[in-house]
């Protein structure tokens, strides 16, 4: 029999299962109080309005073109939304500088494969989001840790992308509650982080998935705001704006855009030529549809819900979890970051937290790119509500007073 393993190309062996996506799975069981998905709630889709949407353009002489192969830039009048929309975030852009992805996860696919060649060293925080992890591993990447508002000098930078046979190629972050810690980059980190990748002349990769869940406190502007104001165009910028639609709207239409510079752009369309030639065109007509009709208001209904379930878990965490164990504070976003005692294991704690309380969450080992971080756990609550929180909180914290007394 053919042996495949010798056969499929070395950039599969650094090819891994999301702990997020196996976890999901157990959604299915209906006795599982899960904080693991970082998934919208279903009950918040505008499910309504996008029923409206494609019944509109079934009923016109639009279907036509919803039907048909369109261009690999994306639906054009989605991308004067996004102008727009981005204009209000302090980036300045025109639609030659929007380009539609099938969801930002194949944004970052795309970026890996733009600026990765095997042994280039990625920037990236420790802890930082799985899925960015998994789309730049497949490109053979070494890592480094971008501490925003640190000192590393950008010489020990260069020094260590060396080591590893390669030159840094970008410093990739979500500035804005980020997944998985819910915590935020300040004005300052931000601007740090911009003068490192002028110093090391290197890209920034921008996540901002979770750009328009804030609750409280005051926004900062953008990386790539930042930047436009410096620079004065965004044709000048190295920053890469990832956005999507998944958070907001409906992540099954799998429809997330990338805001950059004109040359960044052109190399993309030309990948997505190669890929799968351009996302689904019924699928950008309709957000579209429902983006200019409802955007604001959809944004403030979800604000309001998932404002509610964090303050829920919050202070829930306070009341049952043991001395010894501490957690992010997030203004927004869909996450809260647990940091367990030293000398337990976030891995462990699940397997016996299904086997005996049946409360989910994930592990925080994964999102490290160094396999550290044992220690620590994520937990999810823009699914849970009230009841759920107050139930799952208050057994997972009787686990873990157990473990810590075991210790």
């Amino acid at each position: 029999m053919l042996n495949w393993d010798e056969m499929f190309a070395t950039r599969s062996s650094r090819m891994r299962a999301s702990e997020i996506r196996e976890l999901l799975k157990l959604l299915d069981q209906p006795d599982i109080i899960s904080f693991a998905g970082g998934i919208p709630d279903p009950a918040l889709f505008p499910d309504k309005e996008f029923k409206a949407a494609y019944a509109g353009i079934f009923d016109g002489a639009a279907v036509n073109s919803a039907l048909q192969y369109s261009v690999s830039e994306g639906y054009k009048p989605l991308r004067e939304w996004l102008v727009t929309q981005m204009a209000g975030l302090g980036i300045a852009c025109e639609t030659e500088n929007v380009f539609i992805v099938s969801g930002s996860q194949q944004g970052l696919d795309y970026l890996g494969k733009l600026f990765l060649s095997p042994k280039d060293t990625a920037l990236v925080t420790w802890p930082t989001y799985l899925g960015a992890l998994q789309a730049f591993n497949a490109y053979e990447p070494a890592y480094d840790q971008l501490t925003p508002n640190g000192n590393r000098t950008p010489d020990s930078y260069r020094a260590a992308a060396e080591k590893h046979g390669g030159k840094v190629k970008f410093a990739y972050l979500s500035a804005d509650f980020s997944n998985p810690t819910g915590e935020s980059v300040d004005r300052e980190g931000r601007e740090k982080v911009l003068a490192l990748a002028e110093e090391l002349d290197v890209a920034v990769i921008e996540d901002a998935a979770y750009q328009n869940l804030r609750y409280d406190g005051q926004a900062i502007p953008p990386i790539l705001a930042l930047e436009i104001a410096r620079k004065g165009h965004i044709n000048l910028s190295r920053t890469i704006y990832c956005g999507s639609f998944s958070k907001t709207l409906a992540p099954g239409l799998r429809v997330g855009f990338i805001v950059a510079n004109t040359q960044v752009i052109r190399k993309l369309v030309l990948m997505k030529q190669a890929a799968d030639l351009h996302s689904s065109t019924i699928n950008q007509m309709a957000i579209a549809e429902v983006a200019e009709r409802g955007f604001d208001a959809q944004v403030a209904k979800i604000k309001a819900a998932y404002g509610h379930r964090r303050d829920a878990m919050l202070d829930a965490l306070a009341r049952h979890m043991p001395a010894g164990v501490s957690w992010t504070k997030p203004e927004g976003g869909m996450f809260i970051w647990i940091t367990l005692p030293e000398g337990m294991d976030g891995a462990a704690l699940l397997a016996k937290s299904i086997e005996t309380t049946r409360v989910a969450f994930v592990p925080g080992k994964a999102f490290f790119a160094d396999g550290s971080g044992a220690n620590t756990v994520r937990l999810s609550f823009s699914c849970a509500n009230d009841a759920m929180i107050e139930e799952g909180i208050g057994r997972l914290g009787k686990l873990v007073a157990s473990e810590v007394g075991a210790l």
